[in-house]
């Protein structure tokens, strides 16, 4: 039988936590093995510009992919709020078929999607980004800040998760400012003893984009094949 190709949906416990870096990384490492992934980034909003959204090109950079930029991000949004807010703006409502649609075309083959901010932030007037999850079939990786406050993030996710029978990979924490944060220490260990469940990092703060990249990598290793 032939081997299940690698394919993840990267989410977070809220937004801002390190979504794309996991989601890049991801690809480099698979792109590293010779498996030709593709990103998806399905839905996009606070695009400076429609033709250049930075998520969705930043993806495909990291799979050294050609594809369309249609195929790999058909949603997207000027406006810094959550994708189903922005279309709801502008009197729109994103076709939910052309989503399904964009993935018919990558789900054969190793593959990375990424959310949109949080489990609950709207993607339609129908569908959150945990309903796109559960439509794709996709096991999850986490990804939540590696200090205060990530406990009670994390657990309301993973349960949220747990309830729509969503498998989880991994959790991955993630340290997204250069300040001490004495509950550090003890979050990766009490989530792994709570939960049951690996959790990788916490990436360490790195201002150099290359060096925050390379940490990205180095916690992610494990999960690729």
């Amino acid at each position: 039988m032939a081997q299940k190709p690698f394919q993840i949906f990267v989410t977070g416990t809220d937004t801002g936590v390190g979504k794309t870096q996991a989601s890049r990384a991801l690809l480099s490492l698979l792109a590293d093995a010779g498996l030709a992934p593709q990103g998806f980034k399905p839905y996009e909003s606070g695009c400076a510009s429609l033709k250049t959204p930075a998520d969705a090109l930043s993806l495909r950079e990291a799979a050294g992919s050609m594809l369309p930029l249609d195929a790999v991000c058909p949603h997207r949004f000027r406006a810094p709020v959550a994708p189903g807010v922005a279309a709801s703006r502008l009197g729109r409502e994103p076709d939910w078929s052309v989503t399904l649609a964009a993935w018919e075309r990558l789900k054969h083959g190793p593959a990375v999607v990424e959310g949109a901010g949080g489990l609950f932030v709207p993607l339609d007037s129908s569908h959150d980004v945990i309903d796109l999850i559960q439509t794709l079939r996709l096991p999850v990786l986490l990804v939540a800040r590696a200090g205060l406050g990530t406990l009670n993030h994390t657990a309301l996710s993973l349960q949220a998760l747990a309830a729509r029978r969503i498998p989880v990979r991994a959790v991955l924490l993630s340290r997204g400012t250069s300040g001490r944060d004495i509950s550090e220490r003890d979050n990766r260990a009490l989530l792994e003893a709570r939960h049951q469940l690996p959790v990788l990092g916490p990436v360490p703060f790195e201002a150099d984009a290359r060096r925050r990249h390379a940490a990205f990598r180095r916690a992610l290793r494990t999960l690729v094949p």
